[in-house]
This record gives C-alpha cells, structure tokens and sequence, in this order.
C-alpha cells in the first residue's frame, strides 16, 4: 500500500461534543505530558471568541490535530500521534487536513513545534516543507523542600493580584513594552486587554506586581495547570524599562516561588525564547533546569 493510498484510510472526526474534546485531550496528554493542555471548558470557550478553530481526533484515538491562528499571525497547526500508531500515515492525514482548513481561512502561512528531541517528528516536518525559524526553552523548577522567603527590595512594595485584583489591568501597559521587546525572529507579540485580563494571573494567590511609590514597574504571573494542582506555568514576567538590571525580575520570581512551595506544587514550568539568555540566566540561578526545546517551523501554504 502506497503513503497517498494509507492516507486516504484515515478516517478523521471533526470534534463536536465534550466527548470528542476529551479523546482530544487524551492524544495530547499521551504525546505531550509535560505540555499544559486545555481543559474542554476552556477550549470551548476559546471556539465561541474564535470559531475558526479546527480540533480533529483520527482513527479513534490514534492521533489528533488543531489548526486555529497563532500570536505571530499565521495559521498554527499541532500533529500529535501516539507512538505506537506512528508510520501508518496518520501524521500526514491530519497535516493536509490542518493545511486545508488554514488555505480555507485564506492564510499564506502555517507553522507548527517540533519537539527538538525527537528527531522523527523534525524529519516529518523537514519531509512535509517545514522550516526552522526559532527555538522556546522550556524551564523547570521542581520543589523538594521548603523555598526560601525572599528579602525585602528597597523601594518597592509587592502586592499580588488576589489581594488587589485592579493591579492586573494597570500593568497591562508594562505588559505591552514587555511583549514589544520580545526577541522573537518574526517580531513583536500582540495581546489585547482582553487577552491579558482572561488568560494572565490565573492563580491570583501567586501572581505579584512591584510598585514603587504606587506606581506599577514590575509584573509575575502564574497560571493553574488544568487536571492538576500541584503544577503551574509562568504567565508574563516583565519589568518596566527604567526599572531594569535592578534585580526586580528576580525578586518577582522568588515570591512566586515562596508561594508556589507554600501552596504545595511540584513543579512550575516557563518557557523563554532563543535571544531571552538575560531571563534564562535568572532562572537557572533560582534553581531551574532546562526540560526541553521546541523548534518553531513553517511553510508557505498558499
């Protein structure tokens, strides 16, 4: 049997229920554990603001996909098949089936992460017209004992977002240099107040903003890991321009830490671009170690 004629045999299911959501789900946490996934609430939720986002699950169970827009502007697109189900042409079925719906919304471009590990997935993407165009580290810090409470900064006052949740709209404009200064191949990130608002500070108890003489110059956020609650993710870490290379980034860091070993988490994860070594370094002299990279890809589609 050919690759096209294997294709051809797969049959995929567009995701409609909770059901199928779940299956979903279910492919990405078994080829992806240490990726934070979406609970179903979460992405309908998503779908209703963006209804041009594509979930499919194929051979039932055997792998699943997603193509919906990424931050940078293009179509993303995510692959996802179980390893044992890998080399029956299940990869290449979802694949033209994510190209076809982002042609459909009429992008020119779509691009995908390859795990940097996994040298089948790379050559897959390389097969099927991917190029690489930048790298994320992801970052780790595990808890084994009691954290450290951290010292007094002069001149700043912390507060978190639980205790005055209006902090979290008042360094949204921090947030927009931070997300502009971003070293990204492709340019700068856009996220609207209302993105920053919904998706930030999604644990409040362990989100901080530094003030100095009230004024916001410094923002740490954590976001809940869905289906578990000894994990968590870093949110935006940003420090206002003329607050900069005073260690404020690292004192903001080291309080969602302290919090993070009170509350009784494991583990939280951050992820940094290629050309951030000045937050990468923060992070490695607070105990965090590398865990993984992933390749940013993509093609021309149109």
């Amino acid at each position: 049997m050919t690759e096209v004629e294997a294709v051809a045999m797969i049959e995929l299911r567009e995701c409609a229920s909770d059901a199928d959501y779940e299956a979903w789900r279910s492919v990405r946490l078994a080829v992806e554990p240490n990726e934070r996934t979406a609970s179903v609430a979460e992405i309908r939720e998503r779908i209703a603001r963006e209804p041009e986002r594509l979930y499919v699950v194929a051979d039932g169970g055997a792998g699943a996909g997603f193509c919906g827009r990424s931050d940078l502007g293009h179509a993303s697109a995510m692959v996802l098949v179980r390893p044992e189900a890998r080399g029956r042409g299940v990869g290449t079925a979802l694949l033209t089936a994510l190209l076809d719906h982002a042609r459909a919304l009429a992008y020119s471009r779509a691009g995908a992460h390859v795990d940097g590990a996994d040298t089948r997935s790379l050559a897959f993407a390389a097969r099927h017209g991917f190029e690489e165009f930048d790298r994320q580290i992801e970052m780790v810090r595990t808890f084994d004992g009691p954290t450290p409470e951290p010292s007094p900064f002069t001149g700043i006052d912390f507060a978190t977002i639980a205790e005055r949740p209006e902090l979290l709209e008042a360094a949204y404009p921090i947030a927009c240099q931070g997300y502009s200064d971003l070293k990204l191949a492709t340019g700068s990130v856009t996220v609207t107040l209302e993105e920053w608002l919904r998706e930030e500070a999604t644990l409040p108890e362990g989100s901080f903003v530094a003030l100095a003489a009230g004024e916001v110059v410094g923002y740490g956020g954590l976001t809940a890991w869905p289906d578990d609650a000894t994990r968590a993710e870093h949110g935006l870490t940003v420090v206002r321009r003329d607050w900069r290379r005073r260690g404020l980034a690292t004192a903001l860091k080291t309080r969602e830490l302290a919090w993070a070993s009170r509350a009784g988490l494991r583990e939280v994860v951050t992820w940094t671009q290629r050309g951030n070594e000045a937050l990468q370094g923060v992070n490695r002299r607070l105990g965090y170690s590398t865990r993984s990279v992933s390749v940013s890809v993509w093609k021309t589609i149109s």
